[in-house]
């Protein structure tokens, strides 16, 4: 799967409070509708990540899966990782561009990279993007009013402007966020753990897909194909975490009663917590570049490194997560965190704000089976009782 390369800052809002935890019975329905949303779209790789969860890291061959805290953590700071393997979010990265991204690169190379992108996501760039998601809002939420609104369609539009503003693309936002919505979906298919193999068509397709993404992204005089790179990478990040993330967010809020406790102060704290409890990206797929130990465990050059996000993140939990590692884990962690983590609050904060004085209920809701990310292919609310 891919990262959340990432994903959907925190708004400018007062000062953040906690929200009150919902009802048990409530939160419990909560977790459940959510908990299909794993099972329906990789029934057989979550089944087995659930029975493996307990032990903070398993070896099953030349995998190692990494449900721990700080087990994912080490994996992510202290481990060799070969950044362009086959599999990885870095491979993935180089077979939907040139190359030279943020996924792919290491060292001195990655932490430029890294500083680059990140300024272009600091506090002055968020509050250049906001009004184009909050123009989205105030056209769309309105039909709650009269009756039904399909999030998904409306996570789709949010995050085609957004990755519009970021990139700076002309084109339509709606073709933009289908673009690299099919990008992810056909690079997404290597990095799960399986027996099987791409044949020719599959990576044709890929490339194709890329090719199309590419096409509705804007070129640089002095170096178009490294641009070109860096917003196709944007593009499907921001793109595949928000259609991921939003709709999941909104049925968790509708299920478990949370309407009521939503305002501007409550609204950041139950922003990030609804993004660990979700954890739109579950799996960082990685490769060990060198022998190394990972939480005591051997490993080996050339080991494939499942890194559970969402156990990381203790979404699987009932209890609300108190350690900050938890909460930061739906992003990485260290030089590896994602940097648009703020970008990805702020946005789902400012739908909570705008949705809650409806109190939406879900009235149909549908796991996409072939996304990148596990999520919703529908999802109708209508206005409720306040």
């Amino acid at each position: 799967m891919t990262d959340p390369v990432t994903a959907p800052m925190t708004a400018p809002m007062t000062a953040s409070v906690p929200p009150p935890p919902p009802p048990p019975a409530a939160a419990r329905r909560a977790r459940r509708r959510d908990r299909r949303v794993y099972l329906r779209s990789h029934p057989l790789l979550f089944a087995l990540l659930a029975a493996t969860r307990r032990r903070p890291v398993v070896r099953l061959g030349r995998t190692v899966l990494v449900h721990g805290t700080e087990a994912y953590r080490e994996a992510l700071t202290q481990v060799p990782l070969d950044r362009t393997a086959p599999g990885t979010t870095g491979g993935a990265a180089a077979e939907l561009t040139v190359g030279g991204l943020l996924f792919d690169q290491d060292g001195a190379e990655h932490r430029s990279a890294r500083r680059a992108l990140a300024g272009g996501l600091d506090t002055a760039a968020q509050q250049r993007i906001r009004p184009h998601w909050q123009a989205v809002l105030a056209t769309r939420i309105p039909d709650l009013a009269a009756g039904e609104l399909e999030i998904v369609s409306l996570a789709r539009e949010l995050a085609g402007v957004t990755a519009a503003a970021l990139t700076g693309a002309q084109s339509c936002p709606h073709r933009l966020a289908h673009a690299a919505a099919e990008a992810a979906a056909h690079a997404a298919r290597d990095h799960l753990p399986g027996l099987r193999r791409r044949g020719p068509d599959a990576v044709a397709a890929t490339v194709a897909a890329a090719a199309r993404l590419a096409a509705l992204l804007p070129d640089a005089p002095d170096a178009p194909d490294a641009r070109d790179a860096r917003d196709a990478m944007v593009a499907v990040a921001a793109v595949n975490t928000t259609v991921a993330a939003l709709p999941r967010a909104v049925a968790w809020c509708a299920d478990a009663g949370l309407w009521p406790t939503v305002s501007e102060t409550t609204a950041p704290r139950l922003a990030a917590e609804l993004l660990r409890l979700t954890a739109p990206s579950p799996l960082l797929p990685r490769v060990a570049a060198a022998d190394t130990t990972l939480a005591g465990h051997p490993v080996r050059a050339g080991d494939r490194l499942v890194l559970v996000a969402r156990h990381a993140a203790r979404a699987h939990r009932r209890g609300p997560a108190d350690d900050p590692a938890a909460t930061q884990a739906v992003f990485g962690a260290g030089p590896h965190a994602c940097p648009g983590a703020g970008l990805a609050r702020a946005l789902l904060a400012d739908l909570l704000l705008a949705l809650a004085p409806h109190h939406p209920v879900v009235t149909r809701a549908r796991v996409d089976r072939r996304s990148a990310l596990p999520g919703y292919a529908e999802l109708t609310v209508r206005r409720g009782r306040s």
